[in-house]
């Protein structure tokens, strides 16, 4: 049985926690910072989590991580 490949591209936008959950960077902060609300710079900061739906897909394009 060959190794299996991982998706380099999902790889390096999302992070498996200890707990198995799958956490990533909220995207929108690069540039254009001042026509956002500070509400919406400040609910940037903080990780974003996927949803179990979306975690049973990320299981096949990450299977070592």
């Amino acid at each position: 049985m060959p190794k299996l490949k991982t998706r380099k591209s999902i790889a390096k936008r999302v992070k498996r926690t200890a707990s198995g959950k799958y956490k990533f960077c909220k995207p929108g902060r690069r540039h254009l910072m001042t026509g956002k609300t500070g509400k919406q710079k400040r609910q940037m900061r903080s990780a974003g989590v996927l949803s179990t739906a979306h975690a049973q897909r990320l299981k096949k394009a990450l299977p070592y991580g």
